[in-house]
């Protein structure tokens, strides 16, 4: 009996040594909903929501400028809030660029997971530079704080280079935050204006992974480009995972899917140290 006690009271010990690990990791995803506003509807919506439900904080790209597109993030924040778990959220004001290319942001969090800190803030810096300039928020996990900093850049046809070179400076511009980029860059992370940015330690959590959605699948395969990814402070940040969310196998038809995006879901499991 004594032998079973103390095997049970170790048994015990270890389980919260795992529980407290996991814990302190935090998986945070990162996802284009195109034209995320009134043209969604609701079925949509909740498909959306069972896809993100799981995450701890998720980062939203393309969200309509007008009203629609906040209202769009209240009704998904309401449907998240019928999974399960308690959800917040934020989102941005429209960014500086012309009115065809003027969008808003968002961050959703569950609130039993973590903390956001102030209010969130488009990066102004760089506004003239930067078509959709950056959208920046601080969350605590624990006594841990990082910045998400979620960024949509021009389209490809548009030299998105020309924009993401101002990110290299963002770290300097927040010496005492620990920043993980993420979003929509429109170039793959093996593009050389990456360059200075892997060089001050913030490398990509993923190479070579495509994350758009072909018009057609050819073979099976339905991605065409490695668009999306987190570029992430490499020094404080453990990378524990990342890929992406094949979304689109719950539909028959690509273009069923293409409905919800036309870019997968990508997710960042990491701890900071």
């Amino acid at each position: 009996m004594a032998m079973f006690k103390r095997f049970t009271l170790f048994s015990f010990f270890i389980f919260l040594i795992c529980w407290s690990a996991a814990g302190q990791n935090l998986t945070v995803c990162s996802w284009n909903l195109r034209d995320f506003g009134q043209t969604k509807t609701d079925t949509q919506i909740a498909f959306i929501a069972r896809i993100l439900k799981d995450f701890d904080v998720v980062a939203i790209q393309e969200v309509v400028a007008g009203k629609a597109g906040p209202q769009a993030v209240a009704r998904l924040a309401d449907a998240l809030n019928r999974t399960g778990s308690k959800w917040d959220y934020t989102v941005s004001h429209g960014t500086s660029g012309d009115k065809y290319s003027k969008e808003r942001y968002a961050f959703l969090w569950k609130t039993g997971r973590i903390t956001k800190i102030g209010d969130a803030w488009l990066e102004k810096k760089y506004n003239l530079e930067i078509n959709r300039e950056p959208y920046l928020a601080r969350f605590q996990l624990g006594e841990k704080r990082f910045t998400f900093v979620t960024f949509h850049a021009v389209p490809k046809a548009k030299q998105p280079e020309t924009e993401i070179r101002y990110l290299q400076y963002l770290p300097a511009e927040y010496p005492g935050d620990i920043l993980v980029f993420c979003g929509d860059f429109n170039l793959s992370e093996a593009h050389s204006v990456f360059n200075p940015l892997k060089r001050g330690g913030y490398p990509a959590a993923f190479t070579k992974q495509k994350t758009s959605l072909r018009q057609k699948c050819i073979d099976g395969d339905c991605l065409s480009s490695a668009y999306d990814n987190f570029f992430y402070n490499q020094a404080k940040v453990n990378c524990i995972s990342a890929g992406i969310v094949p979304f689109y196998s719950a539909f028959a038809e690509i273009r069923e899917a293409r409905k919800i995006s036309d870019h997968v879901p990508v997710i960042l499991k990491f701890s900071v140290n």
